[in-house]
């Protein structure tokens, strides 16, 4: 007689079924064949030299969609909020002052990790749709003195592509790092860490990159790693400490690498092919081709009579679209009825746009005219089919 007294699942003795989808969200987005294919390759050890090549590519690739010469330049093992975690985590300790821009979602994460490990945190509000002044972000450096300044350079709650000229040089008048979000910019909009003196850059792998979700992308100025080097206490996780990580990744200048963590190899496979995917496309190249698609779609949207819920032209986030949520109709039900008739998706709201606005992404191999045509026609079927005044 068995000494189990939980049966085995029923659902485990069942084929895995996934169901293929165009993943026009605000992310995750499809994944090539290619990157699948590279992910799909055989495990080998984590500490392996041939690892190592793979992560020094990784690094290299990293360095060139970030435009930066940053030594400290790595892929975190976890998603876009573990980069943001190993970003404030790294760079704060308790007691220090820390400012955040909130013009949506990401924003007010920022502030809340902060504030989980003690920092005094402190907000500059925008609305939804819009961005804070120079003028603005130097009084309140001025006034909170900081030691980190975050803000999202697209913020894809929002739709809003944040300018970041002159930001930089601010945060450093005032002695403060800058920290920038730009997991749903990078590749799609132009972004130059080192011209712009980004202090620390991070994004995630699943959006232009078009890789499986799990590896994040991060960067550290020297003047980060200054003040992150000589901290006067540890780091509150030692998962996301960059003293190891940098090690792990060769980034330390050490003659050899410790065992931190078992890296998640296949991922680091993904990873590499997507950023040789855009190596070969070039960044330049990719920048445009995203700004040209988001030009005809957002064109198109107004020729249906749909309003774009960011109103400057400029300040148009090219890799996630926020429309306005048509007036009469359920957000809900378009969405629903659009997964189900078109087996398409696109999403509602998130933070402060929740129940304003409809969100597509079109991002790396997604962003294509082509895609677009799909778009249209799922939202044209979808406001012919919904339900009007059901609110």
């Amino acid at each position: 007689m068995s000494s189990l007294y939980v049966p085995p699942p029923a659902c485990l003795q069942k084929p895995l079924m996934v169901p293929h989808r165009h993943m026009f969200g605000p992310g995750p987005s499809n994944v090539p064949p290619r990157i699948l294919e590279a992910g799909a390759k055989p495990v080998i050890g984590h500490m392996h030299p041939e690892i190592f090549e793979i992560m020094n590519d990784i690094k290299s690739g990293i360095q060139y969609m970030f435009q930066t010469h940053n030594p400290v330049t790595l892929a975190v093992s976890g998603t876009g909020h573990a980069a943001m975690e190993c970003a404030i985590f790294n760079a704060v300790e308790a007691g220090e002052s820390v400012l955040t821009e909130v013009n949506g979602i990401w924003g007010e994460r920022a502030a809340d990790m902060a504030e989980r490990i003690g920092a005094r945190v402190n907000t500059v509000v925008a609305p939804p749709g819009g961005f804070l002044t120079n003028a603005e972000i130097e009084q309140a450096l001025v006034k909170h003195r900081p030691v980190v300044f975050f803000l999202a350079h697209g913020e894809s709650s929002t739709g809003v592509l944040r300018p970041l000229a002159g930001i930089g040089q601010l945060c450093h008048k005032y002695n403060c790092l800058f920290l920038v979000d730009s997991v749903a910019s990078v590749g799609g909009a132009p972004l130059h860490m080192d011209r712009q003196e980004i202090d620390i850059l991070y994004t995630g792998s699943q959006k232009v990159l078009n890789a499986p979700p799990g590896t994040a992308p991060i960067s550290f100025s020297e003047r980060a790693c200054q003040k992150i080097f000589n901290r006067k206490t540890k780091p509150v996780s030692f998962n996301l400490d960059l003293n190891c990580l940098a090690n792990y990744w060769g980034c330390d200048g050490k003659p050899s690498r410790v065992y931190h963590h078992t890296g998640p190899v296949t991922a680091f496979y993904s990873l590499r092919e997507s950023l040789a995917v855009l190596t070969e496309e070039g960044l330049e190249e990719s920048w445009e081709r995203h700004h040209k698609v988001a030009e005809y779609f957002h064109a198109e949207l107004e020729n249906m009579g749909l309003k774009l819920f960011v109103k400057e032209k400029k300040a148009r986030l090219p890799t996630v679209t926020t429309i306005v949520a048509p007036h009469g109709y359920d957000w809900k039900e378009i969405t629903r009825y659009i997964m189900k008739t078109h087996n398409l998706e696109i999403s509602g709201g998130l933070g402060p746009s929740v129940g304003l606005v409809l969100r597509v992404g079109l991002m790396g191999c997604n962003s294509t005219k082509a895609k677009v045509d799909m778009v249209l026609a799922a939202l044209k079927d979808a406001l012919k089919n919904c339900h009007e005044n059901k609110l």
